[in-house]
């Protein structure tokens, strides 16, 4: 295993977990709260790994005292969780669910009880099924349906939350959900996907222009999906397919806030967007982030494929190169949040990036009560230490979030993949910390703790 030494150690890093509403609460149908995309895709026949759903999930609505006096215990200073649109406003605009926002208030409060900073994720891919009826992303309306959203978060939890995100990953949840079918809510096709790139990069902008109107001290961020873009060979075609692809990951996004624009140059086919262009929106299209979340956990492989339309391009698969994987089916490639880094930062100059999630899925094994999860050990120890070389070489990275704490329910694959740093068994509910979880405290505890005073028994 990778060693740290007392040269990595920075207490003003911020490090962390990471988490997610609709993976995690459950309670779908309590207290008030409105149906989300997800409520209704994973309830449906052959849209999941066996048909499981988030129904329950971890029930961490009931559950969360539990899980906060876990975080408390392994002393992780940061938790990121996001906020169910749904839950504090059923209809995805209109009256409030007091319920609901009851629920974060108590949240909120027992993160701070027990001195964990919370981060606020305000859009991770639950949009209200009422606003998806009307549309959803492919409406522009949902730039004025989001605003009241954030305004009614924001305004009721800026007293206690400093730092926020606006959308998590959003090349994901338009690509999966309305290009490619396979993530909520199931659309299909480059129409729908055009109109929902366009109609989330407003959002993007205009949540951090609200949540900066409403608290002015707030550090508001965004986060983007990343991968380690590389050709299949020197051949013109690859080389200019894996660059389709690098702007399709890694550039669609965060270069409109930028000022740049959509990366059409090295991708065509992402002129459709401009059919979604309303005069003035290559302004609405800017802000200037506090930070930037990047969320990388694998490197991609591309060829020319003259059969992929659109893209004319396909991975070439870890399987067929026979490296190692994780559950995922995704390499294990530790250089790859390295390059990403590094990459990020000589493109764009950013003042500060935080990675906002990393980790692995694999195989779990409870034995005599407990999980010796030597892989994911393993696999968050080379990728940590990538990060801290990049960091070392000037890029501003200023903190690490691993996802996730706890196992949960992993969108379209179901309960299989388990990335926690906290097992949980789905019929008892009952958590396990893994060997994984409490290496991951030892090594904050070695970051932020003088060498001379450091007790790393845990």
């Amino acid at each position: 295993m990778t060693e740290f030494t007392a040269e990595d150690s920075d207490p003003s890093f911020e490090w962390g977990v990471s988490t997610a509403a609709y993976q995690t609460e459950g309670a779908f149908q309590e207290d008030g709260k409105g149906l989300s995309i997800w409520d209704e895709f994973a309830n449906r026949s052959g849209k999941t790994y066996n048909n499981q759903n988030g129904n329950q999930a971890c029930d961490f609505y009931h559950r969360y005292p539990e899980d906060l006096s876990i975080i408390q215990q392994l002393d992780i200073p940061n938790f990121r969780f996001s906020i169910a649109w749904s839950r504090v406003l059923p209809q995805g605009i209109g009256t409030p669910n007091q319920a609901g926002i009851d629920f974060y208030d108590r949240l909120i409060d027992g993160c701070l009880e027990r001195d964990i900073e919370p981060w606020v994720t305000l859009y991770h891919w639950d949009l209200p099924l009422a606003l998806h009826q009307r549309g959803g992303w492919t409406n522009r309306d949902i730039v004025s349906w989001f605003v009241e959203y954030v305004e009614l978060t924001v305004g009721r939890f800026k007293d206690r939350v400093a730092n926020w995100m606006v959308l998590n990953e959003p090349m994901v949840f338009t690509g999966a959900g309305y290009f490619l079918g396979i993530h909520a809510p199931g659309k299909r096709g480059m129409k729908n996907f055009s109109a929902a790139v366009h109609h989330a990069a407003l959002c993007q902008a205009e949540g951090g222009r609200v949540i900066r109107d409403l608290h002015s001290t707030a550090q508001v961020g965004t986060t983007f999906s990343c991968a380690l873009v590389e050709s299949a060979s020197p051949s013109r075609q690859d080389v200019r397919a894996a660059q389709r692809v690098d702007a399709l990951l890694n550039r669609l996004f965060i270069e409109p806030s930028l000022g740049r624009g959509y990366p059409i140059d090295q991708f065509p086919a992402l002129s459709r967007l401009q059919k979604y262009m309303k005069p003035n929106d290559e302004d609405l299209l800017k802000f200037d982030f506090d930070f930037i979340g990047l969320q990388c956990y694998t490197r991609e492989v591309i060829r020319y494929s003259w059969s992929m339309p659109y893209i004319f391009a396909r991975q070439v698969s870890p399987q067929k190169r026979e490296v190692p994987t994780t559950l995922m089916g995704w390499e294990v490639y530790a250089d790859s949040i390295y390059h990403v880094l590094r990459n990020f930062h000589r493109r764009y100059h950013l003042k500060n990036i935080i990675i906002t999630e990393n980790g692995a899925a694999f195989s779990d094994s409870v034995r005599e009560g407990k999980i010796d999860d030597y892989d994911r050990q393993q696999y968050l120890s080379s990728h940590i230490q990538a990060c801290l070389r990049a960091k070392q070489e000037g890029v501003p990275l200023h903190g690490y979030f691993a996802w996730t704490l706890t196992d949960n329910f992993e969108w379209a694959e179901g309960y299989r993949p388990t990335f926690g740093l906290v097992h949980i068994n789905f019929q008892t509910q009952k958590r396990i910390i893994k060997q994984s979880g409490r290496w991951y405290a030892k090594l904050i505890q070695h970051h932020l703790v003088p060498p001379n005073s450091r007790n790393m028994d845990i």
